[in-house]
């Protein structure tokens, strides 16, 4: 088996957990090497070690998930809900066969309008959402339309489009819903919104969300996960499923409500103690 190993924090490479990882699956004569780039993958390659926490899966993906490889998180992080495997179970379900590929939705994103392509440059794609949000301290007008049908204008600092993987993430902390991984749906929901009356809203993931806004200040912020660009206020964004889906491999004893309860602390009441 041919592995890439996935990397952002070379003081992991000194961990004890990461060198005995590495010393085992080499004494198992697993071949192994570094990817940073698209440039770096090698033909054959099996799969990719993203050995960190979520934000270093997220960068992961945004190099070879359109490339088909599949990525296995090793969590050397804190939460780790794209990247929840200790490195001692990693090694166990690859030696012992004890894992699947599931399939992820990702975001593609595109801009419209004057020099948009040509300022911004290829877009990467998102695993966890797409979100917009004011620059300054005025506050935004966010016009949505969802295949073509228009929603109320928000009025919030911004707004974000996650999908169920996302729904652990930035979204969460919006007031989102959570989601099973596997549940097919995008979530739209407002950022801080100074309107009472509206909500976060789930539609089929299929939906092409189409975003403009209105605004007082010459530039806009636009993230894809953990990247990040100024953009005009005159561009619209139009967000909708990749064409392609994000391989992740999840191990066998993974299981999304544990983790939920774990590092959540999810139901935490004295009353489910007894």
């Amino acid at each position: 088996m041919k592995i890439g190993i996935f990397i952002q924090k070379d003081t992991l490479r000194e961990d004890a957990g990461f060198v005995e990882l590495i010393r085992q699956l080499q004494d198992a004569s697993y071949e192994l090497y570094d990817i940073a780039s698209k440039a770096d993958i090698r033909p054959g390659t099996d799969l990719v070690l993203s050995v960190g926490g979520d934000g270093t899966f997220l960068s992961a993906a945004q190099t070879v998930s359109d490339v088909g490889i599949p990525i296995l998180g090793v969590n050397f992080g804190r939460l780790g809900f794209l990247s929840e495997n200790r490195p001692e179970a990693v090694l166990q379900a690859l030696m012992e066969g004890e894992f699947s590929v599931e399939y992820r939705t990702m975001l593609n994103a595109t801009l419209k309008g004057k020099n948009a392509r040509k300022d911004i440059g290829l877009l990467p794609y998102a695993v966890n959402e797409v979100s917009i949000h004011r620059s300054g301290v005025g506050v935004l007008g966010v016009n949505v339309t969802i295949d073509g049908d228009t929603l109320p204008t928000y009025w919030a600092d911004g707004l974000l489009v996650a999908t169920s993987s996302g729904s652990t993430a930035y979204s969460l902390s919006v007031g989102g819903p959570i989601c099973m991984p596997d549940t097919k749906v995008l979530i739209i929901a407002p950022i801080s919104p100074h309107n009472l009356n509206v909500r976060p809203l789930v539609v089929p993931d299929t939906a092409r969300i189409g975003i403009s806004i209105q605004s007082r200040d010459d530039k806009a912020i636009m993230t894809m996960d953990n990247k990040t660009w100024e953009i005009d206020p005159d561009w619209t964004i139009e967000v909708a499923m990749a064409q392609f889906s994000l391989k992740r491999i999840r191990l066998s004893k993974s299981e999304f409500v544990k983790a939920l309860t774990s590092r959540l602390f999810w139901g935490e009441d004295m009353r489910n103690n007894g």
